[in-house]
């Protein structure tokens, strides 16, 4: 790591300060934007107009299933990716000789669920107590904020990084991480890699994070008059049935024996979660067929092409079963075929990270078993990059009423601020 000079650090501090209006005015412009899958493009949109206000060369990247179809880390996607390209942006020293880095993130959000369970209006950013709601405040805008923040920060504080820097903006971190798989194939590779995802409610760096398959079961009853109900094979009675047999599964992969040294201490790490549930046609008639979603955690040691294989076999168990009356099962692949990773916590981007943080705030980032996944894996799965995964603290990721500290947005602001001009080193901007 490069020693930053004391007067650097104070002007870069000061810089970041004097944006904290700025940033909180970006996320809440950010947050307008319902970037739910497929309705991504506006938001990606402005994304670049605020990378290019920065000086740097933006890029459009698509995402292309085919190029990407042979790659393992390549997962099936739900929808097209007709205009939905992912932004980069690069920033090149005049200098050079400093090391290069990766700032990533994703602007997709998840559905809001209810909206009338919100306090204030999910995609309407409202600031209570000291944190600013909104779907996808937390998870993960205030991280893409923090990015862009971080490097005008150098530029008001007169320096610019030593080494080469990128932006990414991604889609699909949420379903598939194809958008963080086509970018990091396309941009050239960095010494290491910085993703601002949130925290855990406390301040904590990811130190490894299970895999996840996403798999769709349909089931095709037999309709009938309810009359005659005993006559018909009820398709969602089935469902449920077979979804049953995906929670035997989730205990058994709990299991002391099973649970990786990564993850020990940590209570259920594999969770297995019946998703989403459609079918029937009328309340008064036995249901022809039900479509069940179901997301299957991967535990270190076994592979997404294992539970793959595994998630067949209890299918192909269920469909015959006399219990299930003759009900026909399909199953077919859409969304996650995410294999776990573990990261390696010694690497110098991570240490640099918890000393900088340290520095920021007087706390400290411990690590962080994730029982779900980023698109941390793509980069120290497959190629091998180091990778710092540590954000702000945010509430109620994929809940209602998300939330973020705005105070930890601006603290991580700081701390990757610090972070660039450490190792990249800086020169006169």
């Amino acid at each position: 790591m490069v020693a930053i000079d004391p007067g650097a650090r104070r002007a870069i501090l000061d810089a970041t300060a004097g944006l904290e209006g700025e940033a909180e005015a970006m996320l809440a412009d950010l947050v307008r934007f319902p970037s739910t899958l497929g309705n991504e493009g506006p938001c990606l949109d402005h994304v670049a107009g605020l990378f290019g206000a920065l000086g740097l060369e933006v890029r459009r990247v698509p995402t292309d299933p085919a190029a990407l179809a042979g790659h393992p880390g390549f997962s099936p996607p739900l929808i097209s990716y007709a205009g939905r390209d992912n932004v980069a942006a690069l920033h090149a020293p005049r200098g050079g000789g400093g090391r290069s880095l990766c700032l990533q993130a994703h602007l997709d959000v998840v559905p809001e669920g209810a909206a009338e369970l919100w306090t204030t209006p999910p995609f309407e950013p409202a600031v209570r107590g000291g944190r600013m709601f909104g779907r996808g405040a937390g998870d993960m805008k205030a991280g893409l904020v923090a990015n862009i923040i971080a490097m005008k920060a150098l530029a008001c504080a007169g320096l610019a990084p030593a080494g080469q820097v990128q932006l990414q903006a991604v889609v699909e971190e949420e379903c598939t991480g194809n958008g963080a798989l086509a970018t990091m194939l396309a941009m050239p590779k960095a010494d290491a890699v910085v993703i601002p995802e949130p925290g855990p409610g406390f301040p904590a760096v990811y130190s490894a994070e299970v895999g996840v398959v996403w798999a769709w079961v349909t089931v095709t009853g037999r309709p009938a008059h309810v009359r005659e109900m005993q006559a018909g094979v009820n398709a969602i009675e089935a469902a449920m049935a077979v979804a049953a047999r995906f929670k035997d599964y989730e205990n058994e992969m709990n299991r002391a024996e099973r649970i990786h040294p990564s993850f020990r201490g940590i209570n259920h790490p594999v969770n297995v979660n019946l998703g989403t549930i459609e079918g029937g046609e009328w309340n008064s008639s036995v249901p022809t067929r039900a479509r069940i979603g179901l997301r299957v955690g991967v535990m270190m040691g076994r592979t997404a092409a294992e539970t793959k294989r595994d998630i067949e076999r209890i299918v192909a168990e269920a469909a015959s079963d006399p219990a299930l009356r003759g009900a026909a099962l399909a199953l077919s692949w859409g969304g996650f075929m995410a294999d776990p990773c573990v990261f390696d916590m010694e690497a110098g981007i991570v240490r640099l990270a918890r000393e900088t943080y340290a520095e920021v705030t007087g706390g400290c980032l411990r690590d962080y078993p994730a029982t779900g996944l980023t698109d941390g894996r793509l980069f120290a799965l497959y190629q091998g990059t180091p990778v710092a995964v540590f954000g702000p603290d945010a509430d109620a990721i994929h809940g209602i009423d998300e939330s973020v500290s705005l105070s930890s947005m601006h603290a991580i602001t700081r701390t990757l601020a610090l972070t660039i001009a450490a190792w990249c080193g800086t020169e006169r901007a």
